[in-house]
């Protein structure tokens, strides 16, 4: 999957322009969670277009080509992967991971990495495209070149994955109620899920949790 990221960077880049609206909806839906001071990471940073407006300092992405443009746009980056991060215990603020967890290949091993490296009551957002939403139906069915191999998550899924890797305290925000090519606006976040292809989780590591090993 790194090698198709690596290959159409730039298709992939072009998407938050042409589907501007949708991106944007996007954006502000994390806003919503993103905590407003402290250290932050983003894990699959891309080529910065979350971390840069967001104001996530740091990322780590394993494409080359994604993360010289997300350097060259201000973004502090480390070439690498979710479920090897290189960063002491206790680092971070907050950790972002949007829409990067149904690329990986174990995505538990990538929230445990995240709550390692996660100051105690340190907050995880993940943001994906929800699997029984209208969305992840119309790209599971669509076969594009970035998802013909994805993992599309539900949002109760991946809560239980939240759990077994030691998070709580959960909140839910959603956006992106049309297909993105339909989007002339920005689409204002609602809370919960269940009408948005796009949703926002949010939860706290728990402190002093003893995970078991995988």
């Amino acid at each position: 999957m790194n090698s198709v990221f690596d290959r159409y960077y730039k298709r992939y880049d072009a998407w938050y322009d042409k589907y501007k609206f949708a991106y944007l909806s996007e954006l502000e839906t994390i806003r919503q969670v993103l905590p407003n001071e402290g250290k932050g990471l983003e894990i699959g940073v891309g080529t910065g277009r979350f971390a840069v407006p967001l104001g996530i300092a740091m990322g780590i992405d394993p494409s080359k080509n994604m993360i010289d443009i997300a350097e060259k746009r201000g973004v502090n980056v480390r070439l690498g992967s979710g479920d090897d991060l290189l960063f002491f215990e206790d680092t971070f603020d907050y950790v972002a991971i949007i829409i990067t967890i149904c690329f990986v290949k174990n995505p538990l091993k990538v929230l445990r990495e995240a709550h390692r490296v996660l100051k105690s009551k340190g907050k995880l957002i993940v943001a994906i495209i929800d699997k029984d939403s209208f969305l992840g139906k119309y790209y599971y069915r669509k076969k594009s070149i970035f998802y013909k191999q994805v993992n599309f998550f539900g949002v109760k899924e991946l809560t239980d994955l939240f759990k077994t890797a030691g998070f709580n305290r959960f909140t839910y925000c959603q956006t992106v109620f049309h297909l993105p090519d339909k989007i002339k606006s920005i689409e204002k976040p609602k809370k919960g899920f269940d009408k948005g292809g796009f949703v926002v989780i949010s939860a706290r590591a728990k402190l002093n949790q003893t995970l078991e090993p995988l």
